[in-house]
Parts: C-alpha cells; structure tokens; sequence
C-alpha cells in the first residue's frame, strides 16, 4: 500500500519520521511522501528522516514558532488560516502513485489534535483517495487538559476522515518507564503493527510471491466501513534453514500440523491480545488478518484456520486474509486489523472525564474571576481608576 503520511503536530511528526526510518530500513517502500506540520520550530528541527523541505511550520504570524499551548482550539484556527502552506506541500506528492493518505496526530495536545481534523477535511474536499487518521490517544495520568483535548479531537476527527485508527497510550505505558523512553517504545510499537500491515503485498526482485496476496484493495475495503479500528499483533521466533535458532530442519521437512497450529494461535494472539485500542472483538464490523515470516512457516490451511475463526470470533461475514513472505527474519508474526469496532470502553471514559473536566473547568474559571474581583475591588469606593 502507498501512502502519503503527514504528520501533524509533536507526536504526529515523531510517528511520521519513525515510519520513514522503518520504511527505509525494511525496504517496503509504502510512504511515498512524509510530510510534518507543526507550530513548533524546536519539534519540527528534532526530526531526523522527514525531508527538510517537507517541514512546515505554521502559525508563525500568531506564535511565533513556539507551538500553541495545548490549546486545540487554537491549533485548529491556525490550520485554516495558513492551509495554503501546508497544501504547498502537499502539492508535491506523487498522488498519482499513492493508494491514501494517512493523517498522524497525537490527540492530547494541541496543534495536532486540533489541525488534524482540519486537515483531514480539506484533504477529502480536494482528492478522491481515503483519507485515513491515525490518533494517538494520552494516559490517562497526562491530566484533565489532556483528555478533554483528546474527546474532543475524537469526536471531530472520526468524523472527518475515512477511518480513525487509534493507538491508546494508556493501554501501552510501563511502571518505571520514563516519559522519553516511554514514548519512544511506543512510536516502535506502533510502527512495527502499522508498518506491517501496510506493507503487506508488495514485492520487491527477488523476493517470493503470497500464495494469498494481501493488497492495498483489501485494505481499503476493510476501512470503507468507517469509524474507528484497532491493531492487534503477534509474533513468534522460529527455527530457519538458513540459521534462525539451530537451523535443524535444513535437510528436512516442516510439520505442515505444527506450522498450521502456530499460525493459529498467532492470529488467536493477536486478535485477543493487547490491541492498539482495546475494545470488544465482536463488535468488528469487518476484519483483516495478515501473517507474515519465512515463506516455508506461511501454511495457507493455518492461514486459512486463522481467518475462520476470526469470522467466528468477530461475528462477521467480511473476513479477509492472506500471507506476506519476508526474507531476513526468524519471525513469524500475525496482524489483525479489526474495523468498525463499536464497544469500546476507553472513549467512553475518555468522553466521562473529559466533560467533568470541561465542567470544572468552567467553574474554576468563574471562581477565578470573582477572586480577581475581591482581590481589587476598593470596599469604600474611595479610589478613582486612571481611565
């Protein structure tokens, strides 16, 4: 799948620039344009494989390159009103050539989660390919701000784009993790599940053909549901002829039961394991399975188990599957993409606590105001104000 990704605000850059690295180091060639917007000169110069032209820097007449303050409110008024720069970007991409775009923003802070949306619109105003989000959803420790950010960026930015693919940080923090490290773990993490996933179905010379080709129609067609989707991933090391663990099945053949089996449970793992957003299975409107590895561990019957009883488990008829044969790796590994899904409990409480902060909010600002008023206000009306 080619896709032109534009990376909005901090994390939505950082996301950006570790798929590009990804994207190089793999040789997959799925991001055929990365682009980074940001009101922040410091974020957009700490970016390493973003091309310096690509870098925009908006909002210069409003913040002078020192980024918006967590106010999305504010971040979304900047990107309409300097959409031309961002479009004199865009107008670079090969669109010709791609199958999507894919818009990445933290939803917590401010200039992503409030010009992701924005952008998001103006992408599908203008161009007939989908336009897809990637939201990454903050801890729930990052404070009230954060999350009322984050509700609120949702419920505009699921509306604006084809489909919303979230990741809920929340679910993927460590104990004893520092911040820095946290994040950078959790970029790897989201890399590695989309980037698998988007690279299914591309050769390169060389490389071995899917018996079961997955390709970037597959994809589209498991998102033209809309709403919100999920990743789920597994993977597990195993034995290859060309070294792997001990390489003893060189002279002999694979269990075709045991390479099935473990396709399986992989699928089983991925599909009920930590997903990128955790959510009901069998509120999947439509689903995806995707396994990859060493083309001798890729059995189409696993495959094909694996894909059955995600249809079961989903309660959905629109199942799709297929292999991706990898060179290089003693890894075989499952992606499930699970679409549509509708019980979600996070944005649920998300959206609890987001309206209880945007109540308290309101009357701390109040009670602000009357505090300033009986800080200043002269008791005997003696004093006269200058103007």
């Amino acid at each position: 799948m080619k896709l032109a990704m534009i990376g909005f605000g901090q994390a939505g850059g950082k996301i950006v620039d570790k798929f590009v690295e990804y994207d190089r180091g793999t040789g997959s060639d799925v991001v055929r344009s990365a682009i980074a917007v940001n009101t922040a000169k410091a974020d957009l110069a700490g970016l390493d494989h973003v091309p310096e032209r690509n870098r925009v820097l908006i909002g210069q007449a409003r913040v002078k390159g020192h980024g918006v303050g967590a106010d999305n409110e504010l971040g979304a008024d900047i990107a309409e009103e300097d959409m031309d720069e961002i479009q004199g970007a865009i107008d670079q991409v090969p669109v010709h050539e791609i199958d999507a775009f894919l818009v990445v923003a933290g939803m917590g802070g401010g200039t992503g989660s409030g010009g992701a949306p924005v952008l998001a619109s103006h992408l599908k105003r203008i161009y007939t390919e989908p336009v897809y989000g990637l939201g990454v959803l903050p801890a729930e420790d990052e404070g009230g701000i954060y999350t009322l950010n984050a509700a609120r960026s949702f419920k505009t930015f699921v509306d604006e784009v084809d489909n919303l693919l979230v990741f809920d940080n929340d679910a993927w923090r460590e104990t004893g993790e520092s911040v820095r490290g946290g994040y950078d773990r959790i970029n790897d993490e989201i890399v590695r599940r989309f980037g698998m996933l988007f690279s299914a179905g591309e050769v390169r010379a060389g490389q071995n053909v899917a018996e079961s080709v997955v390709d970037s129609s597959e994809i589209i067609n498991t998102l033209s549901c809309g709403g919100v989707s999920t990743i789920g991933y597994a993977t597990e090391q195993v034995e290859t002829a060309s070294g792997g663990l001990l390489g003893r099945f060189s002279d002999e053949q694979l269990d075709a039961t045991e390479t099935t089996n473990r396709i399986t449970s992989l699928v089983r793992k991925a599909a009920l394991g930590r997903l990128t957003l955790p959510c009901e299975v069998r509120s999947t409107d439509r689903s995806l399975v995707v396994v990859g590895g060493p083309q001798d561990y890729l059995n189409r019957k696993g495959i094909e188990r694996g894909r059955k009883w995600l249809e079961n488990e989903t309660a959905s008829m629109e199942v799709r599957g297929g292999d991706y044969p990898m060179q290089g790796t003693d890894h075989v590994a499952a992606v499930t993409l699970l679409s549509g899904v509708t019980d979600v409990p996070r944005i649920k409480d998300l959206q609890g606590v987001a309206v209880e902060t945007q109540d308290n909010l309101e009357d701390i600002r109040e009670e602000s105001e009357e505090n300033l008023e009986s800080l200043v206000r002269d008791d005997g009306d003696e004093l006269e104000a200058l103007f």
